[in-house]
């Protein structure tokens, strides 16, 4: 449902709070790693982060990437999915068919666009904290 840029995007997002959340930087290198992506892609990926104020590049001997700590509680999981995939994800087929809507439905319209619904509202309602606490209390994981 996500692309690949954004399944990482998230994935980077999480971790940089957590991280962010006890007073800590990352670098590139170290999000890379924790999240599997290619460190020139993950480079990318950042950059979009930072364009879109989500994250925050420091430059120099103690730089990285962190997340102002009273900004972890308010950034919801739809700005990160727009600022890497913009707000396709709420407009396309269910199948991929170029021409699909109202009047020209295909056979999963219907049901593909409560499904759009759902998951509009999910990612509005939840924020990178809901998400970094999970990992820090152990309910949920970036990597197995």
């Amino acid at each position: 449902m996500f692309s690949k840029a954004c399944e990482y995007g998230i994935k980077a997002s999480i971790f940089i709070a957590v991280n962010s959340s006890e007073n800590r930087r990352v670098s590139p290198k170290e999000i890379s790693e924790e999240i599997d992506s290619p460190q020139a892609f993950t480079a990318k990926i950042l950059q979009a982060l930072v364009r879109n104020n989500i994250v925050k590049s420091v430059r120099g001997a103690y730089g990285g990437f962190e997340i102002d700590k009273d900004k972890i509680a308010t950034i919801k999981l739809s700005q990160i999915v727009f600022a890497i995939d913009g707000d396709n994800i709420y407009k396309g087929c269910g199948l991929g068919l170029h021409t699909c809507d109202e009047n020209h439905p295909c056979p999963v319209h219907d049901k593909f666009k409560v499904v759009r619904e759902e998951l509009r509202e999910m990612l509005e309602n939840t924020t990178l904290e809901q998400l970094a606490l999970d990992i820090k209390s152990g309910v949920s994981f970036l990597k197995i």
